[in-house]
């Protein structure tokens, strides 16, 4: 009896051990898209002129930049447009050659780009905008108040 317990025991056993195993995989997918948001952070630039008025610019000392915070994903493009127009005193009638640039720190980093940046990584940005207006020739600036808006974009 001793021996047939002990062979049902290690039949039993054997058909435990021997019981078919499965497995599965399951499939998980997710896409992050490109985005970016703008948060400005100091509204106005500040131009100044040079000792000769023939340049007005946010850059040299004096001068200041508009701020913007830039949150992205990363895969996006960064730009100023050209201006559209200036706000000029009435005793300026000669032509002036305007150029928007920035400087990016954080992440990324540019110094006074004036084209596109592609924006590879995720992550927060600092841009610093500037203005520069330039007359050519013996043309100077008036005096007077200059407005002008910088458009930037993230893409």
């Amino acid at each position: 009896m001793h021996k047939l317990l002990s062979g049902c025991l290690a039949a039993a056993l054997l058909f435990v051990t021997a019981a078919s195993a499965s497995a599965a995989n399951v499939t998980f997918n997710g896409t992050v898209s490109a985005t970016c948001s703008l948060n400005i952070t100091a509204p106005a630039g500040t131009m100044v002129p040079d000792a000769t008025l023939q340049q007005l610019s946010s850059l040299p000392a004096g001068g200041s930049p508009a701020k913007i915070s830039l949150t992205t994903t990363g895969g996006v493009t960064l730009t100023v447009d050209p201006l559209v127009s200036v706000i000029k005193p009435s005793g300026d009638t000669t032509a002036t050659t305007w150029q928007p640039s920035y400087d990016l720190a954080g992440v990324e980093t540019a110094t006074n780009a004036a084209s596109p940046t592609i924006l590879e990584l995720a992550g927060t940005n600092l841009v610093d905008v500037h203005l520069t207006g330039t007359k050519a020739g013996s043309d100077k600036f008036a005096n007077g108040n200059y407005i002008a808006t910088v458009t930037v974009r993230c893409e």
